[in-house]
């Protein structure tokens, strides 16, 4: 059995080998909805005008980049990845962006985030979570960073709810993906996208996961049938 820092080791290596080809499959193969998705998050969000928003598994930056461009003027974000590959692209892509100046991108774990505690009014993560290893202590550690009433705004691919959606969906997901992700990139890690949602907590499951953790009001909202589903949780403000 693979230790924990075997299987982080083994999934960046896996991202750094598709980073290249990673934005282009995943308009792609979702026909450009996770565009909307990522809107819907950020719609979630909530900082102040000169707030901190931290993207954990920021990836490319399509989500730190839509965040900037919705978000109040003076806010500040920060993301972070466990892959070097994928920062690469997210840094090419902020540089020639309006928001370069309000963005900073570097490595770091989502089990071991650099950064003082009540830090952040918002953090986020796309289509990153179920890659975390130790989700118990990463949703730990986000709390700690977030200010007292921050929010955790998760959005992650889910199991439709609708059975005869649900089937044309696991057809698609199960054969067709793996093998246009494979044509096109690296089958091993579109063959991995699959295994890693079916294996995901259902919905009632990760919010008693982020509610054990020590979230508040956590809630959850599933976009285009079920496929993907949004994630809010807040840290309880300090008693005096």
């Amino acid at each position: 059995m693979l230790g924990n820092s075997e299987k982080t080791g083994q999934i960046r290596d896996m991202f750094g080998k598709i980073a290249p080809r990673y934005d282009f499959l995943n308009h792609l193969l979702s026909l450009g909805i996770d565009r909307r998705w990522r809107r819907a998050a950020v719609g979630k969000m909530h900082t102040r005008e000169n707030g901190l928003v931290l993207d954990i598994a920021t990836g490319t930056g399509d989500m730190i980049l839509e965040a900037a461009s919705l978000l109040p003027s003076r806010a500040r974000f920060v993301g972070v990845d466990i892959c070097g590959e994928m920062i690469a692209r997210a840094k090419e892509k902020t540089a020639s962006s309006p928001y370069r100046p309000v963005i900073n991108l570097g490595m770091a774990s989502c089990e071991a985030l650099p950064f003082r505690e009540n830090t952040f009014d918002t953090a986020a993560i796309s289509f990153g979570i179920r890659n975390v290893v130790d989700r118990d202590l990463g949703l730990r550690e986000i709390l700690r960073v977030l200010r007292p009433g921050g929010r955790l705004v998760i959005l992650e691919f889910s199991k439709p709810n609708s059975v005869f959606f649900r089937a044309a969906y696991y057809l698609y997901f199960r054969l067709m993906l793996p093998a246009i992700g494979g044509l096109l990139s690296d089958f091993r890690a579109y063959r991995y996208l699959p295994e890693s949602v079916l294996d995901f907590p259902d919905r009632e499951g990760f919010k008693s996961q982020m509610t054990a953790s020590g979230f508040t009001y956590v809630s959850h909202a599933d976009l285009t049938c079920g496929i993907a589903t949004v994630y809010v949780g807040e840290k309880p403000f300090i008693s005096s």
